[in-house]
């Protein structure tokens, strides 16, 4: 028999790999010892500096061919300015101290900027500066840290998965095979008790029947058990008792007494409730990896996005879905969006943000010609690109789910968590009590009583209501037209006090927006000029003013600015263009009316006139603001406030009307609520409210025909779903309260298995069974409350 790794204290399977006399499961065990014992990972990184000598002090090579650009261009994720992103599928990653090391790259390799694991894909995805490592050197360091990146044809592929771990079906099968062959042995011994026969041949044979049990155990003892055993160790080494160490003690006391029975002919054991138990508990977990699979909240961009992208056709713009984008078709990108997929640009100078990437917000200057990579952000101009690559769905979720963007931790899984650790140590004493009294009152009784405990007591139930009825949600609200980044999102919903909504674009509809010219009168030419200048503009007022003139927009443009909220800049065919608000072109004389925006324009520094907008409210505006009386509502809009006497009449009394906001003046109005203890909604378009949105408790972001993807919201909702927003509201209350029920199903379990095990009434096959019991009974808990709820809610009153 093999021992267990020094460090991590897993069973070694394979090669044992030794160490100052200690010896490890791999060779990443070896490398955190040898760190820990450094004591600084720089240390080691200088002791280890030389990236391309192996272990044993050779020359590798292997790598190489990372190098070349055909094969560094297929791998990678990311490469611009200096910086790369790439992925590697790491297959013998298997413990914490494999995520740990693995996460720790940067502290040991200065090159390398940040890693994080994806440890259910075995996946890990580096950030380095190219520029001082190359490919090949990278991933020959992270091979002789332990962990060998596999590349091969199918890792070139972007579009297949990486390979699952199926350990845990072959690890059922043979606890599957065991079982059936464990009962089959052991039924002479269920006739020979029940029914009071003695026969002759059975006893001779029993010896046999047993051992024979014995054998057919081990492989489930020692192989099917195992990520209970390993789970548990870890949590005792890091001196934290989870939910597994109850379970390893159940069939460790189970094992070891069925052995001494044998040994000694007192019984025939519990091999067969062992097998079964094993079973049991690994069929209970397969179906929760299926579930979990089955409600994977790393969505594809058809799940998330209502947005579209700008395609060109022959010149003229269409919006399509991004669902529909294809290699080799021509995309219209604009001020502040993002770039959905890899592209060359065709025309226009691009200025590239790739801070969504990276993390470091500056701007990289592009040609025609240039490759720009998918979750950029344009600066500047309007810029043509060709798509090379079609949409990688997990690439743009992972830019939504970034760091960066991340709001406090749930504070649900924070509870859940807390309580299953401390549940876990009250199942502990209760078993202990529970083994000194009936050692007192009938011995016999103990193994009995104590692996009943062990096995009916474990909270799988209690942490898996909380994701399920939240996921489920959290699909359901897709269905709908509301898009939520993650679970936590509809845990924040639940907590709202103050619901900020933007004007332009949120509460208005920029497509039936009416748009009236007032002043001097405009040639087809001064058109041209101002059309040439908001097409590079996301704003809903340019939108709505671009499709308004009907002119061509082939002039040429240099030295396009906009500053948000305020208005736009830039050299049109030799002329001085601006389009804005009336302070930003300094115009004196002032008409303010009733229901209407206004944005002035001026050539070569001489104010012509004005676009008059009229605005409409969305359909039922009225009646939602009615639905949201729990709530203090407040508009915030960077126009003036020639609409206020309106808007005072359909919002409620006590609600807050502010105009005249820059972006940064919307943000310091929700960090003001926030330090007065609210917990605040922010409903804008994404754009001129990105930090708005960011600072909220919850940001939403409202979408129509344009590229409005702005990762700092937490949820991207259609326009035509704005009507739903108390809805949306109301189920994110019932959502909690459905968690806290099915927390209650899951006590209510253990209380009463608890009850019968302590008494001495519970055997520890019914225990078996019924564990896994409760957690399908909290799944279909969690799916039938969450779509009756779905089936109760009003959407089509409207």
């Amino acid at each position: 028999m093999k021992e267990n790794c020094f460090h991590c204290g897993q069973r070694i399977e394979e090669e044992v790999i030794e160490f100052d006399e200690k010896e490890f499961c791999c060779q990443g065990c070896k490398t955190v010892y040898e760190i820990l014992n450094v004591n600084d990972l720089k240390d080691y990184y200088d002791l280890n500096r030389n990236a391309g000598v192996r272990p044993d002090g050779k020359s590798n090579h292997q790598f190489d061919f990372l190098n070349t650009k055909e094969i560094f261009d297929k791998v990678v994720d990311f490469s611009d300015d200096g910086v790369s992103v790439v992925s590697f599928f790491v297959p013998v990653m298997h413990c914490t101290s494999c995520v740990w090391l693995l996460e720790s790259l940067n502290t040991i390799n200065p090159n390398i900027i940040s890693s994080n694991v994806n440890f259910t894909q075995k996946t890990v995805q580096i950030t380095y500066k190219d520029a001082n490592l190359k490919l090949g050197d990278l991933a020959r360091f992270i091979t002789n840290l332990g962990y060998k990146p596999s590349i091969n044809l199918k890792s070139l592929d972007k579009k297949k998965k990486s390979k699952v771990d199926r350990s845990l079906v072959s690890k059922l099968v043979i606890a599957g095979f065991c079982f059936g062959n464990i009962m089959l042995l052991s039924f002479p011994e269920y006739v020979e008790v029940f029914g009071n026969v003695k026969e002759q041949w059975l006893d001779q044979n029993k010896g046999y029947f047993r051992w024979t049990m014995f054998a057919l155990s081990l492989p489930v003892f020692f192989y099917s058990s195992t990520d209970y055993f390993v789970s548990a160790w870890q949590g005792i080494k890091n001196k934290y008792i989870n939910i597994d160490v109850p379970i390893a003690l159940g069939i460790i006391v189970i094992m070891f007494k069925s052995t001494y029975d044998i040994v000694f002919d007192i019984s025939p054991g519990y091999f067969d409730t062992l097998a079964m138990l094993l079973f049991l508990m690994l069929t209970g977990k397969w179906f929760q990896q299926q579930t979990m699979q089955a409600l994977a909240f790393d969505r594809d961009y058809k799940s998330f996005y209502p947005i579209a992208v700008a395609k060109l056709i022959d010149g003229r713009e269409e919006a399509i879905l991004l669902s529909e984008l294809k290699k080799g078709d021509r995309i219209l990108i604009r001020n502040e969006e993002i770039i959905p997929a890899d592209a060359i640009l065709m025309r226009g100078e691009a200025m590239i943000d790739n801070s969504f990437v990276t993390g470091e917000s500056r701007l990289i200057s592009k040609k025609a010609g240039d490759k720009i990579f998918a979750g950029g952000k344009q600066s500047g101009h309007a810029i043509e690109l060709e798509v090379i690559s079609d949409v990688n769905q997990s690439y743009l979720t992972q830019l939504w789910n970034n760091d960066a963007f991340h709001k406090e931790e749930s504070e649900l899984n924070a509870l859940t968590n807390k309580i299953s650790h401390y549940f876990t140590l009250t199942i502990l004493f209760i078993t202990a009590l529970s083994a000194i009294y009936w050692y007192t009152v009938d011995s016999s009784k103990i193994l009995q009583v104590v692996t009943s405990i062990l096995i009916i007591a474990c909270p799988c139930a209690l942490g898996l209501s909380s994701p399920f009825i939240l996921g489920h949600m959290m699909r359901i609200f897709g269905n709908r037209k509301f898009y939520v980044k993650n679970t936590s999102t509809i845990e924040r919903m639940e907590k709202i006090t103050d619901i900020v909504f933007d004007k332009t674009g949120t509460i208005t509809e920029s497509e039936d927006t009416k748009v009236s010219y007032e002043g001097e009168e405009l040639s087809d030419y001064h058109k041209k000029l101002v059309k040439a200048l908001i097409k590079n503009s996301s704003h809903p007022l340019s939108r709505a003013l671009y499709k308004k003139l009907n002119v061509s927009d082939d002039l040429t443009i240099i030295n396009y600015k906009e500053y948000i909220g305020k208005g736009q800049e830039g050299e049109v065919d030799g002329h001085i263009i601006k389009v804005g608000s009336r302070s930003f072109l300094d115009v004196i004389f002032n008409d303010l009316r009733l229901n209407q925006s206004q944005v002035y324009i001026s050539i070569d520094n001489k104010v012509f006139g004005k676009f008059v907008y009229t605005n409409r409210y969305r359909e039922g505006l009225s009646d939602l603001l009615n639905k949201l009386g729990n709530y203090k509502l407040h508009v915030l809009s960077g126009d003036n406030d020639s609409e206020k006497e309106y808007l005072e009449k359909i919002f409620p009394q006590d609600s807050k009307l502010v105009f005249n906001q820059s972006p940064s003046d919307k943000l310091d109005y929700i960090k003001l609520l926030e330090t007065k203890g609210k917990k605040v909604m922010m409903i804008g378009d994404g754009l001129n409210d990105a930090g708005a949105l960011k600072q909220s408790s919850v940001g939403i972001s409202i979408s129509e025909d344009i590229n409005s993807f702005s990762p700092s919201c937490d949820g991207i909702l259609d326009a035509k779903s704005f009507k739903h927003i108390p809805r949306f509201l109301n189920l994110s209350k019932q959502t909690m309260k459905f968690v806290k029920i099915a927390f209650l199903i899951s006590f209510l379990y253990n209380i009463v298995g608890l009850s019968f095990a302590v008494s001495g009434y519970l055997q520890p096959v019914v225990a078996a069974i019924l564990m896994p019991i409760s957690s399908i009974s909290v799944l279909i808990f969690a799916t039938a409350s969450t779509r009756i709820a779905d089936k109760l809610t009003k959407w089509n009153l409207d």
